[in-house]
């Protein structure tokens, strides 16, 4: 992280990733009403059903994602590299990863559970 008038600047390389459930890692950089996160999965990984009250972007960078949406997960979006899912706020959604996958999450406000810990939907303990 470097400080400079007015901005931050960071280096991916230079954030600890943080392990979570199966293979899957997590870096995050938050502003004030924005956070990015890097996540990566293994092929197979899996984010069980969830929501919250963020706006997320996805952006794929390598790998493909399958998601599932709605409550009943019946609406199925693969999401590749070079592709954008924007999933609004509140919207049910899980994702399984169909390779190795890198993916680039944008959240508005920051994700509260992330930052605190209570995410046990992502982690080894939930």
């Amino acid at each position: 992280m470097i400080d400079t008038p007015g901005a931050t600047h960071y280096r991916w390389d230079d954030m600890k990733a943080e392990p979570l459930k199966g293979n899957l890692t997590r870096r995050m950089i938050t502003g004030t009403s924005m956070m990015i996160a890097e996540v990566r999965f293994a092929k197979g990984d899996h984010v069980p059903k969830h929501a919250h009250h963020n706006e997320q972007i996805t952006h794929i960078i390598a790998g493909a994602l399958q998601f599932r949406l709605g409550d009943d997960q019946k609406r199925e979006v693969i999401v590749r590299a070079g592709e954008v899912l924007v999933i609004p706020p509140h919207e049910p959604h899980s994702a399984t990863a169909l390779e190795d996958t890198i993916d680039i999450d944008i959240f508005s406000p920051p994700r509260e559970d992330w930052l605190n810990g209570s995410d046990a939907y992502i982690r080894n303990e939930g």
